[in-house]
């Protein structure tokens, strides 16, 4: 994939920032103040998801959907919601960008949706490894027993990761 380039950036107005935090609350509940500010910049670029600066650092990321924090938003800002945790075989492979699949999961948040970003951690220290849009619904995935359960759409070392503004 080659190196994303940003076209332009433009502060987005207060109506958009309400817009941007009422989809991250839906995503996230109260952990989204973590995310507030006066001043919210989006980056015009040619990635599938929008990317929003925070006080001038990439923190989120969303599509007409959804809001989420990326990667760099949850080393900043770790919250508990939406996540997904792996064992330590299964790291190397997700942080790389493969999809994490169901024997190495150990545990799920009960808030997982299908269709939604999920923050992927590791099991031992609970850094973020990768974004990725769960496939099934917590419940459905507790009783999967093979197979892909997140899609990997923003993981460590990506464009995203190492997008310098």
């Amino acid at each position: 994939m080659p190196k994303i380039t940003v076209k332009k950036r433009h502060v987005i107005r207060k109506s958009q920032i309400a817009d941007l935090l009422r989809q991250l609350v839906d995503e996230i509940g109260a952990s989204a103040d973590l995310f507030r500010s006066d001043r919210i910049e989006r980056a015009e670029t040619d990635t599938a998801v929008g990317i929003y600066l925070v006080d001038k650092k990439p923190l989120l990321i969303a599509t007409n959907d959804w809001a989420f924090p990326s990667l760099r938003g949850l080393v900043e800002h770790p919250i508990p919601e939406r996540r997904v945790v792996v064992d330590a075989g299964a790291v190397r492979f997700v942080a790389n960008g493969a999809d994490a699949m169901r024997p190495g999961i150990v545990s799920i948040s009960p808030d997982v949706r299908a269709g939604h970003p999920v923050q992927v951690v590791e099991e031992r220290y609970g850094k973020p490894l990768a974004i990725g849009i769960a496939l099934f619904d917590a419940a459905y995935m507790e009783r999967q027993e093979k197979g892909k359960s997140v899609k990997s759409i923003h993981y460590v070392g990506d464009d995203i990761w190492n997008l310098e503004i």
